[in-house]
């Protein structure tokens, strides 16, 4: 099948790769040329594991194209809208400028029957405005249909996630357009992976009620770390208990200094802010909440580490592990491991940053002093804060590290240090929902 993806970000190139994995020809549209030109040359502009591999496999075998003209696109029978669906910079809403923009430029060029499918997380009742838009740009009677397929991409995982997602949701208004989708899916439907068919608005929803459900999860174990730590009680014994309750499960209940990316802040606000304006009133108090707790955890961080500078930071050296939103990804979209690093360097402290992949894109910040490695980000710190779960942080040696430092002081903002280890090493860790953990209290513990 001939296809083409709108817009080659994350998302969009991720997709064009995955369906090119499976053998359709593939077009992707872009209005940056120097994305289009790195892309085509078969080099991933991101970091996102087994994806290079995946991309360049799809352009060798010629199967994987990439153009700024979309007239490239006019012979395809599919077209996939992946752009951007931003914060808007006047509220907390979605802006859909590149999608109408994207969509404008597209109905030129879109031939009897095509399949316009959107992937893009927006506001409830895009999709129906999409059609609208499409009927009024395309010759009458020309037989264009929308239908939406959101996707529930994991960075680090997005690869993975594409080849083999858990679900597909095929939101669609039409039998034709339900069988077009399945046979761009036949190769996951083969092997047996569940699709949802559904109307369009509950499709558009999806995506985005998956993520609220998730931000409340994460934000709400935020919640119960703060408060084992005021009653000196053990989050992870606690998380555990929870893990056990069939109804809660296991997954996504590690505390932290709270969630970022390019999705869940933004998609969290652009529900509750739909939800208002579709007179559910109580979305926007319940969801404000827990907006409020995650930028909280950010501020604990940063209080936590002025406290361990004696709440003197101005001068002092402090080494971040960690930039990106999470491990695995080069991605700093709003990030909170960089806010904490920008808010302390804000207060006068020398923060010197050592991230595995996005370290490369902080060359820029006057503010902060950006490395190449964990040892000398560390030189000479009086505290540093562990941000992001890398799994070399996990492995850092903290006899050797102790070496290195000014003072054994250590913030684990993500729960991925053994403190027994590294107080036993001569270091004070501290740990949300945990507390501190002192080389001293580990000996009385032993003895």
């Amino acid at each position: 099948m001939r296809i083409s993806v709108i817009g080659t970000g994350y998302l969009g190139a991720t997709h064009a790769a995955a369906l090119s994995g499976w053998g359709h020809d593939v077009v992707g549209i872009d209005v940056d040329p120097s994305r289009v030109t790195q892309l085509a040359a078969g080099i991933a502009p991101f970091h996102e594991p087994g994806f290079d591999e995946l991309l360049l496999e799809g352009v060798r075998a010629g199967r994987l194209t990439f153009s700024t003209d979309l007239s490239a696109a006019v012979d395809a029978d599919v077209h996939f809208l992946c752009v951007g669906t931003p914060q808007s910079g006047t509220g907390h809403g979605a802006d859909l400028t590149a999608l109408w923009q994207a969509v404008d430029a597209l109905a030129p060029h879109l031939r009897r029957g095509a399949l316009v499918v959107g992937k893009s997380t927006v506001p409830v009742g895009t999709a129906a405005r999409v059609q609208e838009r499409l009927e009024d740009l395309v010759p009458p009677r020309h037989g264009v249909e929308v239908a939406w397929n959101p996707e529930f991409l994991r960075e680090a995982h997005a690869v993975e996630d594409s080849l083999h997602p858990d679900r597909l949701v095929l939101g669609v208004a039409s039998d034709a357009a339900e069988t077009r989708l399945r046979e761009v899916y036949a190769p996951v439907l083969r092997d047996g992976i569940p699709a949802v068919r559904t109307d369009l608005q509950t499709a558009e929803l999806a995506k985005a009620s998956a993520n609220v459900m998730l931000a409340s999860r994460i934000s709400l174990v935020n919640m119960l770390a703060e408060v084992c730590e005021a009653a000196d009680a053990d989050i992870e014994r606690l998380t555990e208990i929870l893990g056990l309750d069939a109804r809660i499960g296991p997954r996504y209940l590690s505390p932290g200094i709270g969630f970022g990316g390019g999705c869940l802040p933004k998609d969290l606000r652009a529900f509750a802010s739909r939800a208002t304006e579709l007179g559910v009133d109580s979305a926007s108090e319940l969801l404000g909440a827990v907006d409020a707790v995650n930028t909280h955890q950010r501020q604990r961080a940063v209080d936590l580490t002025v406290r361990l500078l004696d709440g003197h930071p101005h001068g002092r050296n402090v080494a971040v592990l960690g930039a990106a939103f999470k491990a695995d990804s080069d991605d700093l979209r709003d990030s909170p491991a960089l806010a904490v690093a920008g808010a302390v360097s804000q207060l006068g402290a020398c923060v010197r940053v050592f991230d595995p992949q996005a370290g490369r894109h902080l060359r820029d910040r006057v503010d902060l002093e950006v490395h190449d490695s964990i040892e000398s980000a560390c030189a000479a710190a009086e505290a540093t804060l562990v941000l992001t779960e890398w799994p070399q942080f996990a492995e850092v040696d903290p006899v050797a590290l102790g070496r290195v430092v000014e003072r054994r002081v250590i913030v684990d903002g993500r729960l991925v240090l053994d403190p027994t280890r590294w107080a036993r090493a001569g270091w004070r860790v501290h740990a949300f929902g945990r507390g501190e953990t002192t080389p001293s209290a580990v000996s009385r513990k032993a003895g």
